[in-house]
């Protein structure tokens, strides 16, 4: 992991475990890091270790240009965006249009429409990175899941777009797809049951595990430093090798039918 030292990061939707492990290790990293969220309650825990706090609704241009320039009056720079607001509304074939809209425009729209915002104080660093986080869910096909999906394949193609233009100005921007990770929503599903979630998790990650909120941020620290300076227009898996594994898992298929 690389310094970040004296560079402010934006992360959005920073209030969720995840952005509490990707907040926590630009902080300890030493960059000054704003989280903007809805959620200024979820965001406590990292405000704690010196965050700062801006409440904004990703899909409101006016919101997103009013956080920007916040930072740029408090800090004078943006280096730094990690974008990881995301909604997980999806029901398969049975999604509305307007669900649909939302989605996407909270997942991809709302990351194109940040870095947009931020681009004049990113072209001005020079140390200016961009970080989108999309999923394992972009690469294979899921049960019953239609939206998140395809709102995470855009993701990973909207950072090599967004890296070749960007180029020219000395931005680097790169995603990160996490397999399952120790996240509030798992949190729920599980009853707060970390090992049972490990157990369901364990056949199709190399790992045999869930990852930690930490273990992502650690990742998103190092793709935003000097220390990835030859990284730009990658999609980094950090998954427990959730997506080198092929459908036959890790169990030998062939011996199967010896049996």
């Amino acid at each position: 992991m690389g310094s970040l030292d004296g560079r402010s990061a934006l992360v959005t939707g920073g209030s969720t475990l995840i952005g509490h492990g990707v907040v926590s290790a630009l902080l300890e990293a030493g960059a000054e890091v704003t989280v903007a969220d809805i959620d200024e309650a979820g965001a406590e825990s990292v405000l704690s270790l010196g965050a700062t706090f801006a409440h904004t609704d990703v899909t409101s241009d006016d919101q997103v240009q009013a956080l920007v320039d916040g930072m740029h009056e408090r800090f004078g720079r943006l280096d730094i965006v990690v974008n990881l607001a995301t909604v997980y509304l999806d029901r398969g074939i049975e999604t509305t249009r307007a669900e649909w809209i939302d989605a996407l425009n909270v997942n991809v729209v709302s990351m194109a429409m940040v870095v947009q915002a931020a681009l004049p104080l990113l072209r001005d660093s020079s140390h200016g990175a961009v970080l989108n986080v999309s999923s394992v869910s972009s690469k294979v096909a899921q049960p019953e899941r239609w939206t998140y999906p395809a709102s995470k394949a855009a993701v990973v193609q909207l950072t090599r777009s967004m890296a070749m233009d960007l180029a020219p100005d000395g931005i680097r921007v790169n995603s990160l797809s996490p397999g399952w990770t120790w996240s509030r929503v798992m949190d729920q599903l599980s009853g707060g049951d970390r090992d049972r979630t490990d157990q369901v998790a364990s056949p199709f990650h190399l790992i045999g595990r869930v990852a930690d909120p930490a273990e992502i941020g650690s990742v998103a620290a190092f793709l935003v430093s000097d220390a990835a300076s030859a990284v730009t227009g990658a999609d980094w898996a950090v998954d427990g090798g959730y997506s080198a594994m092929g459908p036959e898992q890790s169990v030998p298929a062939i011996p199967q039918l010896m049996a």
